[in-house]
């Protein structure tokens, strides 16, 4: 009995977590398509065909929801940028921003929503974002010294490539007059540039070579 009480508790575990997901996903998809003041409960349990109280059980509100949402989106972005552990320095240097990249065109109202924030000014959410950019300096940082952990001088110039590049994607994904391609390579030199100036101003830090190559 004991056992089959804890299997029924690890089935009822695994239900609840699938249909949080589901819920996520679906949250995803409405919010793409509009705003977040534009979105009921109402609305959303109607277009989600189910009930208003099963939101509330897992989320306990519409903004506790909207930030479940985000945080999901940040996890894919954060995953889809932090891949290739097992290469070069340069070359997974390339593949952050080519994953970047990725998760921003075909990902574009999630994009927008963790860099732009879509509530005004919420600290949660802004707390989000930062996250996702620490992260993403991390990742550098590890791809191009071997180690996250880094220097107030080292940290401050990747955080301000990594702003640009924030820029840069929102002007791409609504203007994408450039190839995804020809926008990474792009990305790469000026994150050279960037990695240069931090090698010039602390020698702790020297750039992987291939970077001084670039233009």
């Amino acid at each position: 009995m004991p056992q089959q009480r804890a299997a029924a508790r690890v089935r009822g575990t695994e239900r609840s977590t699938a249909r949080r997901a589901e819920l996520i996903a679906i949250g995803r998809k409405l919010f793409a398509d509009t705003s977040y003041d534009a979105l009921s409960m109402d609305d959303i349990a109607r277009q989600a065909q189910v009930a208003k109280g099963l939101i509330y059980y897992y989320f306990r509100s519409k903004r506790g929801y909207y930030l479940a949402i985000i945080q999901d989106s940040v996890a894919d972005l954060v995953t889809s940028a932090a891949g290739g552990l097992g290469l070069p320095a340069v070359d997974r240097v390339h593949r952050t921003i080519d994953g970047y990249l990725r998760y921003a065109e075909h990902h574009q109202a999630a994009y927008r929503t963790i860099v732009s924030g879509g509530v005004g000014f919420d600290t949660e959410v802004q707390a989000i974002r930062d996250g996702v950019r620490e992260a993403i300096v991390t990742t550098i940082a590890e791809g191009a010294y071997g180690r996250g952990d880094i220097a107030p001088l080292a940290r401050m110039g990747l955080l301000s490539w990594v702003c640009g590049v924030e820029g840069a994607t929102l002007d791409w994904i609504d203007r994408p007059g450039l190839s995804r391609d020809t926008l990474r390579e792009l990305l790469v030199k000026t994150l050279g540039g960037a990695l240069r100036a931090i090698e010039e101003l602390d020698p702790a830090y020297p750039a992987p070579a291939p970077a001084r190559r670039d233009g």
